[in-house]
């Protein structure tokens, strides 16, 4: 069983505080549902890990953990085995004690793009919708967020973010949640909101907008990245079946579409930040994630449109503010 005790005690001194009206009961659900054989395996993963606490962590300019000293080989190989049992790692990189966990996703080159142009997350409350492994909280906590809340339903992705924070030293200023969005009350209590490669998974994106604004203090910031599709206002693509092999994508606006999503949802000071197409050094195959990835998602022939003959994926980050 995951423990969350540290985190109720955290937001109980905090605009969280309403929180707790709900989410210990629907935590505890969660994990009678979740518990499975392979729940049970990742769990003793973590379990067995070491507990180690690094003399140098820098969450600025990577996830870095290390000692002076460095671990014996064994020690390393026992490491990496424990680590390879929770794969796949879609979301990285991470460094651990000369140990290099490279991920599917360059986590890193997305969090470049967007760090310079959003504001500063010194001292604030943040979420981030869809968190994956907990990469971007870490880099949140490593820019000066004082508490990074991750939510993700996804057990393993939660049994990831663990045994990274074990190997940071049991770093309890960010936490991982294992709910989506859907099942969050409306606390208007963070700084800034962060959803990136989500939207285009809803059925409905506005409503994906609204209950992140729902998440949001008066003046904070949603930070979102999405795909989106060259083209003029009110133009989307909707995929008849699959995009670059993903049953669930829905909905990928124009950017000027997307800019009127987000004013239609009461967003202002509406900004795009960043538009680049994802490239094959991007999203690969690695040995932690050795499963199809974007090569195998794009036409062969023509690396500009997917398999399935849509344009090949292309990514904005738009800053607004409710």
């Amino acid at each position: 069983m995951i423990d969350f005790g540290n985190f109720y005690q955290i937001i109980a001194k905090n605009h969280l505080a309403p929180w707790l009206e709900t989410l210990p009961a629907q935590l505890a659900h969660w994990q009678r549902q979740n518990m499975d054989h392979r729940f049970h395996q990742w769990l003793r993963c973590i379990e067995h890990l070491p507990n180690l606490t690094p003399e140098h962590v820098d969450l600025l300019h990577s996830v870095t953990a290390k000692n002076r000293i460095p671990l014996s080989e064994g020690e390393q190989k026992r490491i990496i085995h424990l680590l390879m049992s929770l794969s796949p790692w879609r979301k990285g990189p991470f460094s651990l004690y000369d140990i290099h966990l490279d991920a599917e996703w360059r986590s890193d080159w997305k969090w470049q793009r967007l760090i310079p142009f959003i504001s500063s997350l010194a001292n604030k409350t943040v979420l981030d919708v869809g968190c994956n492994s907990g990469y971007h909280l870490w880099r949140m906590i490593g820019a000066g967020a004082k508490l990074a809340v991750g939510i993700d339903p996804m057990p393993l992705f939660l049994c990831q973010f663990e045994a990274i924070r074990k190997l940071l030293g049991n770093d309890q200023r960010a936490h991982f949640i294992p709910l989506g969005i859907e099942d969050m009350p409306k606390l208007a209590a963070f700084d800034t909101v962060f959803s990136m490669g989500v939207l285009y998974h809803r059925r409905s994106p506005l409503d994906h907008l609204y209950q992140l604004k729902e998440q949001l203090k008066v003046n904070g910031e949603l930070i979102l990245e999405t795909l989106v599709i060259d083209g003029a206002e009110n133009q989307v693509l909707m995929p008849s079946e699959r995009y670059a092999q993903m049953r669930n994508v829905y909905f990928i606006p124009s950017i000027p579409t997307m800019k009127i999503w987000l004013a239609k949802c009461g967003f202002h000071n509406i900004k795009i930040v960043d538009v680049s197409v994802t490239s094959l050094e991007e999203q690969r195959k690695t040995d932690w994630m050795t499963s199809d990835s974007l090569a195998d998602f794009l036409n062969p022939i023509d690396n500009t449109k997917t398999i399935e003959g849509y344009p090949a994926p292309m990514r904005a980050v738009f800053t607004a503010v409710k």
